[in-house]
């Protein structure tokens, strides 16, 4: 019955309002955009909207008595268009915004809202369009005459698309999977912590003690029956919306460090608290000073390192690059920050950087930011180093980062193979809980002599991004002649195997770290020796009688040496053929030629330069084994091995 009531309710308003055109509700929302208030000016902007016709293939639920509708202003219909399309944008609403958009970059005074094309552009990668994206933010570029912030947004996002579209062809291997169960809810549910079987987690679920939507912090057991309970809190000084989340634990258990804030007007107020555990409660929050929580900033996100002695957090005070920057501090023993340094124009960018995690033994971190080249939102990046000496962040590729926000990295404390990270990628408002299951894998095996197929040591083996054209790592066989990569994405590698006296090899490594010999069906790998200007017989090379045209079997055999040459770019071959001793020496000097060269045409087809490889024919001048028998008779086997063709390294250089 109450939501009949509601329901009567609500529609009486809205007659009024769109007897009126929405001028109520557009007022609505523009005072809760003015207030920062996106979700809420969505909400009154779209009802102005339904007014207006400007929903597609829907019906209009309220209209004036028996009226026939006034035709609004085009540049009234754009302009809540476009306020609709900011205030989805700016609660990252992305899927909702870019059809907003296009209408507004579609109206006939599209103009006066130049940056609506950039904004439909971060759209479309939002939501994986990378292509269109491109198209439209080169088109925003191309008609923008300013150079100026939203400039440099246009072309970092078009550096993102670029980024993204191969990140997605070339995925990292690892399994991202949301969270079942109790763990997402209706709301938020991010920062997780895991201390054995036990668990703490943000989440603003529904609180039943609140009745409304909060963010808390709750723990679970995973061991039990999973059923998240919110953490009660002593707060002295609990303002009416003050909201807790982000925590973080001394390796003991015994103090959390957390995020608190609040909202007065417009304005949010975050700090950092600390809290000691006192037999099954919480003391009551202890604020930390002005080192972390500075008058007039924000502090965030703690993270306690293992030793407990360490805190690494992020604010937007003074001393930064600009946005939020990653700081770390001091503990002393009563948990105070005893200091504050920021970590410096490495890790920091003129935008936002969040959520560090860091792993001292390691030297490990591990954080979100918005300021590099991404696949868009918050990306994650890693780093090693450690009191101001920082390696260049590289991004953690697809599918760990997404085209929206990922951050809260946090490893699983009993499998090495998997972690937890927090995610808005299947949503349209809120991070989720995710687990990350690690699927890469070590490329290992051995290499020999393809003649003796015993162990070779000392062969220099170089693993290599095909696409960069660069050397990732290399190492060099020992006597047990092993080697071993660990293989992260589905990029195309290589194997380039290097020893003096054998030919280089490089070989494709499959996606599926199926390994083998030449043919790629198991781990190991033969090399091929060799001397300047001493001939290698290549078998299986067949003609017809009295014909120097390659069959295609041949070719499938000369496809061998072609490899060798491709992979061995500085040597110069000679490739010679021979007869037995039937016919005259003119004929098979001709006909020995002939099918030499066939062989060298046919190398040539396949990409090898004319000036690495050259024929020469032979005859029947130089016989590897008797064409007769002693007692005279015709000796076959000889006959055979004297019809060969060979090839003979002359240059190696």
């Amino acid at each position: 019955m109450r939501a009949i009531i509601i329901t009567i309710f609500l529609s009486a308003i809205t007659l009024t309002c769109f007897g009126q055109y929405g001028k109520d509700f557009r007022n609505l929302g523009d005072r809760a955009f003015a207030d920062k208030d996106y979700y809420e000016a969505a909400f009154y902007y779209r009802k102005v909207a339904e007014g207006m016709h400007l929903l597609q293939n829907k019906e209009v639920p309220f209209q004036t008595m028996n009226k026939a509708p006034k035709k609004d202003k085009p540049s009234d219909a754009t302009y809540v268009s476009y306020r609709l399309a900011e205030s989805y944008r700016l609660y990252e609403n992305y899927i909702e915004a870019e059809g907003w958009y296009k209408k507004t970059v579609d109206a006939p005074d599209a103009a006066t809202y130049p940056l609506a094309r950039l904004w439909h552009g971060v759209c479309l990668r939002a939501t994986q369009r990378f292509d269109d994206a491109i198209t439209e933010l080169q088109q925003f570029n191309a008609g923008y005459d300013k150079t100026d912030e939203y400039k440099a947004i246009a072309n970092k996002e078009i550096a993102n698309c670029t980024f993204a579209k191969e990140q997605y062809k070339y995925p990292q291997l690892l399994e991202v999977v949301k969270l079942k169960g109790d763990w997402n809810s209706d709301g938020s549910d991010y920062a997780l912590l895991q201390t054995g079987d036990n668990f703490m987690f943000t989440s603003s679920r529904f609180a039943k003690d609140d009745k409304k939507h909060i963010n808390r912090i709750y723990t679970a057991n995973a061991a039990s029956q999973f059923k998240p309970q919110v953490i009660t809190l002593k707060d002295n000084d609990a303002k009416k919306e003050t909201e807790y989340g982000t925590p973080s634990l001394t390796p003991d258990g015994k103090r959390m460090y957390l995020t608190r804030w609040y909202k007065e007007g417009t304005k949010v107020y975050h700090s950092i608290y600390f809290t000691q555990k006192q037999d099954s409660s919480w003391s009551p929050l202890h604020k930390l000073g002005s080192n972390v929580n500075a008058d007039g900033y924000n502090a965030i996100q703690p993270f306690i390192t293992a030793d407990g002695r360490r805190m690494f957090f992020v604010s937007n005070k003074p001393g930064g690059f600009g946005g939020d920057d990653i700081w770390v501090s001091d503990l002393g023993d009563d948990g105070e920050a005893t200091n504050a340094v920021n970590l410096g124009s490495t890790i920091n960018t003129d935008r936002d950087e969040q959520a560090p995690y860091y792993n001292a033994e390691e030297k490990r971190l591990i954080y979100s930011s918005k300021g590099f080249t991404g696949l868009g939102g918050f990306d994650f990046f890693e780093s090693k180093g450690d009191a101001g000496s920082w390696t260049t962040p590289v991004n953690m590729g697809y599918p760990m980062n997404s085209a929206k926000d990922d951050l809260y990295f946090m490893p699983d404390t009993k499998d090495a193979s998997k972690w937890y990270i927090s995610s808005d990628r299947e949503s349209d408002c809120c991070l989720n809980l995710f687990e990350v299951h690690n699927k890469s894998f070590i490329l290992a095996g051995i290499v020999t002599d393809c003649e003796t197929r015993k162990p070779l040591a000392g062969v220099k083996v170089s693993f290599i991004d095909s696409l960069a054209k660069q050397t990732l790592k290399e190492l060099t066989t020992g006597t047990d002649a092993r080697y071993a990569f660990k293989v992260t994405s589905k990029r195309p590698y290589n194997l380039k195997l290097e020893k003096t006296g054998y030919f280089t090899k490089i070989l494709p490594i499959p996606a599926s770290g199926q390994m083998s010999n030449d043919t790629l069906y198991n781990a190991e790998i033969c090399l091929q020796a060799f001397e300047k200007d001493k001939p290698i017989v290549i078998n299986n090379i067949l003609y017809d009688f009295n014909k120097a045209t390659l069959r295609p079997e041949s070719k499938t055999v000369l496809n061998g040496l072609v490899t060798i040459m491709k992979d061995n770019p500085k040597i110069i071959v000679r490739l010679g053929a021979h007869t037995d001793s039937i016919g005259s020496v003119k004929y098979n000097l001709k006909l020995s030629q002939a099918r030499a060269q066939s062989c060298v045409d046919y190398i040539i087809s396949q990409g090898i330069t004319s000036e690495r490889i050259y024929a020469k024919g032979y005859g029947k001048s130089m016989p590897v084994a008797p064409n007769s028998l002693p007692n005279g008779k015709d000796n076959p086997t000889g006959r055979q091995l004297n019809r060969r063709t060979e090839f003979t390294v002359v240059k190696t250089e």
